[in-house]
């Protein structure tokens, strides 16, 4: 069972410090609270914290970037937390304290400094948008307005615990074809390297009786096993020549037709990126979030070039007082079901609803 180092003010106002085991933050204050104390701070304590072992050592200092998960966690804890009726900046020093993550541990204590200088939690966030994105930090200013605060922070952990679970979908659905295709590949090379150039021997002086297909072969055989250096350096710099082309605005349109155009993967991504579009629109809807904000983010969320397109120009419709579903309807990157979905919700006034 954790442990919980605790600071409460008792019923006779002495401020009493110690060390309380329960099954999670919420059990720990509720118990102390029934106790007659007011909670001051309430922090976990890790497994083996103090020790400073060399394995928590090297961990830390093998720490890469953050990721989802450990947003989601960090979330977690802290609608936990928050809703137990600990102050932020207490729940923030918890959890750094818990983490084992470097990196992360320096963001979170990043965050609490910039709420102990008086910024908005919002903005603090929003200083992180790698981690933090507009989702999440706009999520959390609307909270901040409606004083609603733990629970949209639930809200969010949901929200990031299905994005974890969809990417892991994805992942695992292109393994096989990945699987495949590499070894296709590796065979084709084993076979122009080592199989192909046995039977060359056989058809010296036979050429002429060959069709030009298997002598296009056995000429690109005889290359890559004579001239293998060359070939290995060419397979290099295409290889990080496509990373860098990836990464430029071209090669992003370029990737992002490929998902939309390619037979075994579009479906997929089809519904991957109308999923995501209308679950953050949704979430943010509900959040409160003004609807010109909302579909900007969503524009920015949805993860390919094309939807992003799509929602811009919706952005600029309802700006200009159109409605949603009419913008959507011409965009031909949703179906016809969905968009009537979105018009009705915008009829009724209940889109949030319909999208939730």
């Amino acid at each position: 069972m954790p442990a919980y180092r605790y600071q409460v003010r008792s019923a006779a106002g002495q401020t009493v410090v110690g060390i309380l085991n329960a099954q999670d933050a919420g059990a720990a204050a509720s118990t102390l609270r029934s106790q007659g104390n007011h909670v001051l701070s309430l922090q976990p304590i890790s497994a083996g914290a103090g020790a400073g072992t060399l394995a928590q050592k090297l961990k830390e200092l093998n720490s890469g970037r953050p990721t989802l998960k450990h947003v989601l966690d960090f979330t977690t804890q802290l609608s936990v937390m928050i809703r137990a009726g600990i102050g932020l900046r207490s729940a923030l020093e918890g959890i750094a304290e818990q983490t084992d993550h470097a990196r992360f541990r320096q963001i979170i204590l990043g965050l609490k400094s910039d709420v102990e200088s008086g910024k908005q939690f919002s903005e603090a966030l929003a200083r992180h948008p790698k981690l933090f994105n507009p989702l999440y930090v706009n999520m959390v200013r609307a909270s901040e307005m409606s004083g609603s605060f733990g629970q949209m922070l639930d809200r969010i952990a949901q929200y990031t615990a299905q994005q974890i679970e969809t990417k892991k979908m994805v992942v695992g659905a292109m393994i096989y074809p990945g699987v495949i295709a590499s070894m296709a590949v590796g065979v084709t090379i084993f076979l122009l390297t080592f199989v192909l150039p046995k039977f060359a021997a056989v058809f010296e002086g036979k050429e002429d009786a060959l069709p030009w297909s298997t002598i296009f072969l056995m000429n690109l055989s005889d290359f890559m096993v004579h001239n293998w250096p060359i070939v290995l350096g060419v397979g290099v710099v295409l290889g990080v020549g496509l990373i860098i082309f990836l990464k430029t605005a071209l090669g992003r349109v370029w990737l992002d037709t490929m998902k939309l155009a390619t037979p075994i993967f579009r479906r997929m991504f089809r519904a991957l990126y109308i999923s995501r579009s209308l679950q953050t629109m949704g979430e943010l809807i509900n959040a409160g979030v003004p609807m010109l904000d909302t579909l900007a983010i969503t524009g920015d969320i949805s993860g390919n070039q094309f939807y992003k397109r799509m929602w811009r120009g919706v952005y600029t419709n309802v700006k200009q007082g159109k409605k949603i579903a009419t913008t959507l309807a011409t965009a031909d990157l949703l179906p016809h079901a969905v968009v009537q979905m979105i018009g009705a919700g915008e009829e009724s006034g209940k889109l949030g609803e319909v999208l939730d």
